[in-house]
């Protein structure tokens, strides 16, 4: 690897780690000093809807530090894979253009749960850095909050830092909060000086704090000691109203000490690598740098030639590496959320490939080189790489049909900018003046419908300015930048105060009275439940009458709440009760278990990716609870017994064993690329959505449910042993999209055929499933498949109506089921003939139509130098009558055709033109105008419209009114 400027390096003596060298480094470290290492979460959060993507590392902790969530673990560390392309975290425009700036990166962290606080966190850090990483200390500054006294004592005294060298920083700078409310505290961050080489100003001798990119931030340390909260919240609202409209302001927050301190920190993997390898850009270690490479190679160029070159490669490295990642985890392109910043990602890595002169999908094949990079610590992803490289090439060649679009939408606009300024000088000009350039010269296209350009067509900024220069016009880039900042103010205001409802809550107080344990995996009846709290109105209450609609806490109980696909069971409880001889009255019916939720803002994002808040949920983990109507009075504190619908419970198990030997048949059939991508089971049926780019063939459907179906007759046992989450792992356990696991986690295996982590409820034998049957396969995404199934009793209503079909059309034909095969076989001939004499019937229509144009020159009009055709054909069908109107159009080579029939009392038209004619005429407002004298209406395309009218009489003066009305628009 060879720096692309090697006078721009920085001098360092240090040894060259890798990046994997340094990410196994920092995790030894803290592994050594009692930190649980944990592995990376996916780029999707699980259970949090404040997310569009994981962008930092204390993420699959947030539950942990807000007191939501207890690990058998108080100290911990990680390397995160992260994202920042959307939301409030949303720099992609830069990405590329930096060093430093990435869509992907990896963010390095230890984490203390109310164990060690400041001093052994400053002094980690100081430690690593400075003996582990061997960075000289004269290089080193460290920044603190202004108000954090205890923290510059401790660099100054423990770490041993120069006085000169800790500054104090503002609020903006060193204090983070979680949002309005809520987990807060100072920071204290370490930068490095990459020396003058590194300042983008061109700065000789500057000093920190400058902000011109010598000083380079690489950890930064939170002290998470408050919480910030409301006094009008702790005190509560009169009204829900009042609680709606209240906003949170600096007269009404205040702080308290939190009870248990907390660290959490972030060091940058990618600027740490720049730093020990002595590069100033990120994108020039051994992290980025091959895939840099890698590109330039297909581009049959060099790093380092030209700078335009140069931002291209560097955005094809980045956005390679955020493509391969989000993909693995389960991300598709798509229109809305999620796939929406996926598919902006892709769409500009592929410009900027079109830029290199790279044709034809290109960045599919840089994801497989992703793979092989980061295989040291994402082996998983080897796994994905087919899957991978084919939902990217898909979108490339779904995205050159987009920029035809883009570009044809680009000449309409310069078209209709241009026309605008004719008719302000009228009289003057000839008719074609649109082919003439010079009256474009200077032509100003407005800021806000070249960011629709942007925004809607997905065209870049410097493809319109290279379009701009070549057609000598000028574009409005303050009215462009003004619309983009006010699409990101929505984002940002969206993103304001995310966590602001979690403290309090409702639930939040729930936790202080204990957990709910679940015994439903041995048992459907659980006697001695304490009734641990009530939520009427979302409110606790110790207390609620006969007939109210509530929620109902137990400190143990039978009941599966809803997750990992499978629905919450239903069921009743009883009154009292230690024994089934002393169960007493009806307590009340539950109709689901759930997971209790908390209100929160959360955000959507449009299908224009413009991102607003939506009120959501957030996860509570520990409890379970059950939505019940109840049946007499109930109290906190009463003892009940639980009882399991177990006839839903039952059909619910064989569905989910089912889904797990349907996983694993899938990825017998198909291959291992297929991941699940999502499913539901409920007593019913089951759902399994997997990642797959074509339909699934009935030959693999059959072998699918033959492969299900022999594991049923097999009988095998269905094992399930609890261990620790990375001994089921290495033994080949598949963990399931969308599922958050804990240390300790449940295997499910059937002995030789699956073995997944689950902690749904399952038949103990295979038998138990009793019969298999598909009942759909469909596509509801780009690259993900769905399949509907049943089982057992389900399954066999199924087979019994299709075998009673089959009797019903045998007796109706009057042949027995088993020729209904070779009848089948002549129905097919006969369709077949029949669709063959429909073609012949539609081509003799044609003739006949074309033998109505006897008079077609006398009913051709020139209309200002433009031709004009009108004309009435009989006994012809709307599509007949497009190919008519393609017919004229290619007669005409230049032209206006409408055709116009009568069919069952009623007008149809059509309204065509040729391209050329476009950007003067539109077939839509032609067909609209005549439409209109016939009492109808109607429109379309630019090119091609169809429309309807109901006076049938008036046509023939219609037809002729024609010429005038397209003279008008001319």
């Amino acid at each position: 690897m060879s720096c692309s400027n090697p006078s721009r390096r920085c001098p360092n003596p240090r040894l060259k780690l890798t990046g994997s060298e340094i990410r196994k480094k920092f995790l030894d470290y803290f592994a050594a000093r009692g930190h649980r290492v944990v592995p990376s979460s996916s780029l999707v959060p699980v259970n949090d809807p404040t997310l569009l993507f994981t962008n930092a590392g204390m993420n699959q902790f947030k539950e942990v530090f807000l007191g939501l969530e207890q690990r058998d673990y108080s100290r911990a560390a990680s390397s995160q894979k992260c994202v920042r392309a959307g939301g409030k975290h949303n720099d992609l425009e830069n990405v590329g253009r930096t060093r430093r700036h990435h869509t992907f990166f990896e963010m390095l962290g230890n984490f203390s749960f109310g164990d060690y606080f400041k001093q052994d966190a400053i002094q980690y850090a100081w430690e690593l850095v400075t003996r582990e990483f061997g960075l000289p200390k004269e290089k080193l500054y460290v920044t603190v909050f202004r108000e954090d006294d205890e923290a510059e004592k401790l660099w100054t005294g423990t770490a041993g830092v120069a006085a000169d060298r800790v500054f104090r920083m503002d609020e903006a700078d060193n204090f983070w909060s979680m949002g309005d409310t809520g987990p807060c505290g100072p920071c204290s961050e370490i930068h490095y000086d990459q020396g003058p080489a590194a300042s983008e100003q061109g700065h000789a001798d500057c000093a920190f704090p400058c902000e011109c990119g010598r000083y380079v931030e690489i950890w930064n340390l939170v002290f998470m000691q408050f919480n910030r909260f409301c006094v009008k919240e702790r005190a509560g609202f009169k009204t829900s109203e009042e609680r709606a409209q209240h906003r949170h302001s600096s007269e009404c927050l205040r702080r308290e000490s939190l009870p248990q301190p907390s660290i959490d920190t972030g060091m940058g993997l990618e600027r740490m690598a720049a730093i020990v390898q002595g590069k100033i850009s990120n994108f020039e270690t051994d992290l980025l740098y091959p895939l840099i490479e890698r590109a330039a190679e297909m581009a049959g160029t060099s790093y380092g030639k030209k700078p335009a070159a140069d931002v291209s490669l560097r955005i094809l490295a980045d956005h390679s590496r955020a493509a391969a990642f989000l993909v693995h985890d389960g991300v598709h392109p798509a229109n809305e959320g999620r796939g929406y910043v996926l598919r902006k990602i892709l769409r500009r890595a592929a410009r900027h490939g079109k830029m290199l002169m790279l044709d034809g999908p290109f960045l599919y094949k840089m994801t497989g080189k992703v793979a092989e990079i980061m295989s040291d610590s994402y082996p998983e992803l080897l796994e994905s790489t087919q899957r991978v490289a084919a939902v990217v090439k898909s979108e490339e060649q779904r995205f050159a049909l987009s920029m035809d679009d883009a570009l044809k939408r680009w000449k309409e606009l310069v078209s209709e900018e241009a026309s605008q300024r004719v008719r302000a000088i009228p009289n003057i000009l000839p008719e074609d003046w649109p082919s003439l350039l010079p009256y474009k010269n200077g032509l100003i296209l407005p800021g806000e419908k070249l960011f629709q350009l942007y925004d809607t067509y997905g065209m870049p900024w410097d493809l319109m300015e290279e379009l701009a220069n070549e057609e000598g016009l000028k574009l409005d880039r303050a009215g462009f930048d003004e619309e983009m900042e006010r699409q990101r103010e929505r984002a940002r205001a969206s993103w304001k105060g995310v966590a602001k409802q979690i403290f309090p809550s409702v639930y939040g107080s729930v936790l202080a009275r204990g957990f709910t344990k679940f015994d439903g995996y041995q048992q459907t009846t659980s006697y001695d439940c304490e009734v641990l709290a009530l939520v009427a109105n979302s409110e606790l209450v110790d207390e609620i009458p006969a007939g109210t609609r509530a929620e109902l806490v137990l400190d143990h109980t039978p009941f599966y709440a809803e997750s990992g696909g499978q629905v919450g069971d239903t069921g009743l409880l009883f009154a009292e009760g230690t024994k089934e001889d002393q169960i007493g009255e009806e307590a009340a019916v539950v109709e689901d278990t759930q997971k209790p939720v908390s209100g929160v803002m959360a955000n959507r994002v449009l299908d224009d990716g413009t991102i607003v808040p939506e009120a959501d949920r957030i996860l509570f983990s520990g409890i379970i609870t059950h939505r019940i109507t109840s049946r007499a009075s109930l109290r906190v504190g009463d003892r009940l017994t639980a009882v399991v619908r177990t006839e839903n419970r039952h059909a619910t198990m064989r569905n989910h064993t089912a889904t797990h030997l349907l996983h694993a048949a899938l990825r017998e059939v198909l291959g291992t690329h297929v991941k699940q991508a999502g499913s539901v089971v409920e007593p019913s049926r089951l759902r399994f959505d997997f990642a797959h780019f074509t339909s699934v063939e009935e030959n693999e459907l059959v072998e699918i449910e033959r492969l299900v179906n022999a594991e049923v007759l097999k009988n095998s046992a269905v094992e399930t042993d609890v261990m620790d989450l990375e001994q089921a792992v290495e033994t080949g356990a598949m963990a399931l999209f969308g599922e958050k696991y804990q240390d300790k986690v449940r295997v499910v295996s059937v002995h030789g055929f699956s073995k997944e982590l689950c902690g749904g409820t399952h038949v103990s034998r295979t038998g138990d499933i009793g019969l298999f049957k598909i009942t759909a396969e469909g596509s509801i995404s780009a690259g993900v498949r769905r399949l509907e199934a049943v089982t057992g009793e389900k399954a066999l209503e199924q087979f019994q109506a299709v075998t009673a079909m089959v009797h019903w059309v045998a007796t109706v034909v009057k042949s027995s089921a088993a020729d209904l095969v070779e009848m089948v076989e002549k129905v097919e001939k006969l369709a077949e003939s029949e669709r063959n004499l429909e073609k012949q019937v539609e081509s003799l229509k044609l003739k006949m139509a074309q033998a109505q144009l006897t008079d077609l020159e006398a009913r051709i009009r020139s209309v200002k130098q433009v031709k004009v055709l009108s004309l009435r054909l009989e006994a012809l069908e709307r599509s007949q009558m497009r190919s008519m109107a393609d017919f004229l159009r290619q007669r005409l080579q230049s032209g206006v055709v409408v055709l116009a029939t009568v069919s069952e009392g009623k007008v149809a038209l059509i309204a065509a033109l040729t391209k050329d004619l476009t950007s003067r005429l539109h077939a839509g407002k032609i067909a609209q105008a005549v439409a209109r004298k016939l009492g109808g209406t109607g429109g379309g395309r630019p090119d091609i419209a169809e429309a309807g009218g109901k006076s049938v009489t008036e046509l023939d003066s219609v037809l002729d009114e024609v010429y005038d009305i397209v003279g008008a628009m001319l």
